[in-house]
């Protein structure tokens, strides 16, 4: 990396809390931090081995700021492939920005949003695939998620991708030698078993791409709405999804008149759940506009909870959710099921797969829902060690690599020169280089770590 500036950055929350950690980062941080901190047992941070610790005082020109720990990791045995110091002081937020200042007056340069993993990546740390995992490890939602990305952070992905990587590249040298060295004792191509070869890695990269809506599920979530005529429950529901009080309950009918968000754990997925406004007809205008909002907000949604009153029959309006939920992956509750059932369960099980009775009041039945979630959304096998894409840069660029390898193996079944085949061979190697990182334009650099937090 060219960059040979210092820079320093809060690692941790800027809140109150019981320590902050101030990382400096470059060729000048030993240097720098040794400016600010002297230790109690009189040894300077030049003379600390990597891996070490030591108790002292962080100093704002020779006045005493905040007790403080010291502790130093050497190039290239740290986060980012440089020297590093991080000085571990008291969370509070006057003096985290007290000893920040500091250092900062000691010669270092404020970090931009992801410039240490920018750094660890540019200094060979971490490949590209790798780095991404760190923001979604610090975003993620559930233990699921966590898991999956600190898996890929641990390179599950970027081993996979650079296993099929390396099929391709045997081929394309095979392909190579054989066309450049004729009189060499090279085995000649079979266009079958060189078809076999590709159709292989074909397959593999289509497993991957399979594996992406696992990973935006597990990332980002299930955008559900909870629909359902007034006074259905749907915003007791709400609540028990929830574990407290979001949406507004009472025994008016027309309560919700907006669209009510909150996301929730749900067993190992997260769903982005919408209370939105009873779903009816009404002279109302400012509840008719609810019911629009709610009709919008079902068009768009990735999962559907329609709420059913069991002690009641089935209504007009009812059937207009019945036909609002046709074209969405949907579960029917039944709910105030601890009332006597008035409502044809068999209309209900002719248009829903899955079918959950519970009463909103207790959560004896959630587990049943959280299953036909599952079953409904296909998420049921999701395995967080898999190899998961988890953005869209990556699954657009395997999906390039994809297309790649079935245009050699089309121009094989068509019957034009190997040295087509070979272009489409290269061109598949060259965007998983971009992948993970191995050949990629300074912009893509940027733009992946513009999103990542300052101070990491």
């Amino acid at each position: 990396m060219n960059d040979n500036t210092t820079i320093a950055a809060i690692s941790t929350a800027q809140a109150s809390a019981g320590i902050s950690v101030i990382r400096i980062s470059g060729d000048e941080a030993i240097r720098i931090a040794e400016k600010v901190f002297q230790s109690k047992n009189g040894k300077s941070i030049s003379e600390m081995k990597g891996y070490t610790c030591a108790l002292g005082m962080v100093y704002e020109k020779e006045e005493p700021i905040d007790e403080c720990i010291a502790t130093v990791f050497r190039s290239p045995h740290s986060y980012t492939g440089e020297d590093v110091v991080e000085l571990s002081c008291h969370g509070g937020v006057y003096i985290t920005a007290r000893v920040l200042r500091a250092v900062y007056d000691a010669g270092a340069q404020a970090a931009q949003a992801g410039e240490f993993t920018k750094r660890a990546f540019l200094n060979g740390k971490l490949d590209l695939i790798e780095a991404e995992s760190v923001m979604d490890i610090i975003s993620s939602r559930s233990k699921e998620s966590a898991r999956a990305a600190l898996n890929v952070k641990e390179g599950a992905l970027s081993r996979r991708i650079n296993q099929i990587k390396d099929q391709l590249l045997d081929l394309a040298a095979h392909l190579n030698a054989w066309a450049d060295y004729p009189e060499e004792d090279i085995p000649a191509v079979e266009n079958d078993s060189l078809i076999d070869s590709l159709k292989s890695v074909e397959a593999q990269f289509n497993e991957v791409l399979r594996n992406y809506d696992n990973g935006r599920i597990l990332k980002d979530g299930i955008d559900a709405v909870i629909a359902g005529k007034p006074n259905v429950g749907k915003s007791t529901l709400m609540n028990l999804l929830a574990g407290f009080d979001k949406s507004i309950v009472t025994s008016q009918a027309g309560t919700t008149r907006d669209i009510v968000e909150e996301s929730v754990s749900l067993g190992d997925i997260i769903l982005n759940l919408s209370d939105t406004a009873g779903i009816h007809e009404t002279g109302d205008e400012i509840e008719s506009i609810g019911v629009d909002k709610a009709k919008s907000r079902v068009n768009s949604a990735a999962l559907l909870l329609c709420v059913f009153d069991s002690s009641a029959e089935l209504t007009e309006d009812d059937f207009d959710i019945i036909k609002l939920a046709k074209d969405v992956p949907s579960v029917a509750i039944l709910n105030k099921s601890d009332l006597p059932s008035k409502l044809d369960e068999s209309i209900i099980n002719e248009h829903f797969d899955e079918v959950v009775k519970m009463s909103a009041k207790f959560d004896d039945s959630a587990e049943q829902l959280v299953q036909a979630i599952k079953r409904v959304c296909a998420v049921g096998d999701i395995n967080s060690s898999n190899a998961l894409l988890y953005n869209e840069r990556q699954r657009m660029l395997t999906m390039k690599a994809t297309s790649c390898v079935s245009e050699a193996i089309e121009t094989l079944y068509i019957g034009l020169t190997l040295d087509a085949v070979t272009v489409s061979i290269e061109e598949a190697v060259g965007y998983i280089c971009e992948l993970t990182g191995e050949r990629v334009t300074d912009e893509v650099i940027d733009k992946v770590f513009h999103q990542f937090c300052v101070g990491k």
